[in-house]
């Protein structure tokens, strides 16, 4: 496993397991698969109602919670200083460890520089390892970074071969900031595990659509966490880091962006709305 530096010295592998979607039940079931097949990058959120999974598997591993990569994310409905501080707490709990390893604000909406300045003080409290955010666009990621004492070591936005986040990542390089992709399949969308281009490129490699397309990013210096509750493919997400792509190859994925999301707009005031309504 290849490992990133952090803005802050703090190393952590570039690929894990994301646990999106998937249900608290089911979790801990494939938490403790990916364990199994060498995973040890999880990424959670307290929206997403596992973090307990999360914690049980670990525990469960009877691997040392040292040898792990827990992330994990501040809901809206907890922002502000106070409610991000207890939520802290309440992610501690659930996790069952005594600090996280990367703490991301998971949207930038309510009173996210309250939530922000918790984190700092809990980063500095040794509670967290590394803090930062996720869907920030580039205004609102300038605006936040400019005006905090802890620069946001990550920023998880949706980056895959149809958004590539190019300039956004450039413009993060100046505050030391990594990208870290979500949906790096892109949900399927625009008939990604059918393309012939990432086929082709695959089959020079021996490798799938979903390899090739992970290697992508990952030779951009992206941080990917890719989700499936299936162990084969597990396995075969992990086996990325025998082969490198080519120039040509890069450049000819590159040609795939379209730099816009598949999925929402968080300028769109439809969308905006309706995940203001969603609270846990």
């Amino acid at each position: 496993m290849k490992n990133i530096t952090l803005n802050n010295g703090l190393e952590m592998p570039i690929l894990g397991y994301g646990v999106y979607q998937i249900s608290p039940e089911e979790c801990e079931k494939n938490v403790s698969e990916a364990i199994s097949v060498g995973y040890r990058s999880i990424d959670t959120a307290q929206a997403y109602g596992n973090e307990e999974g999360v914690g049980n598997s670990i525990i469960k591993s009877g691997i040392s919670r040292s040898e792990f990569f827990v992330t994990t994310k501040i809901w809206f409905s907890n922002a502000g200083y106070e409610k991000a501080k207890q939520s802290i707490e309440q992610s501690l709990q659930k996790l069952q460890s005594d600090y996280i390893d990367l703490l991301l604000i998971h949207q930038p909406f309510g009173d996210y520089y309250g939530t922000y300045l918790a984190m700092e003080e809990a980063y500095k409290e040794g509670k967290v390892s590394a803090i930062g955010v996720s869907n920030f666009y580039p205004d609102r990621f300038i605006d936040l970074a400019t005006h905090v004492s802890v620069k946001p070591a990550v920023n998880q936005v949706e980056t895959h071969v149809f958004n590539q986040q190019i300039k956004p990542q450039e413009l993060m390089k100046n505050y030391g900031t990594k990208v870290m992709s979500w949906g790096p399949f892109a949900e399927g969308k625009n008939d990604f595990f059918s393309s012939d281009l990432l086929q082709d490129i695959g089959k020079k490699y021996g490798k799938s659509i979903a390899q090739v397309a992970l290697r992508f990013l990952i030779q951009r210096d992206i941080i990917v966490i890719p989700k499936t509750v299936t162990k084969e493919r597990m396995i075969q997400n992990i086996d990325v880091f025998d082969f490198e792509l080519s120039q040509q190859d890069m450049d000819s994925i590159f040609k795939m962006d379209n730099a816009e999301s598949l999925f929402f707009s968080h300028c769109d005031p439809d969308f905006v709305k309706m995940i203001l309504s969603y609270k846990i």
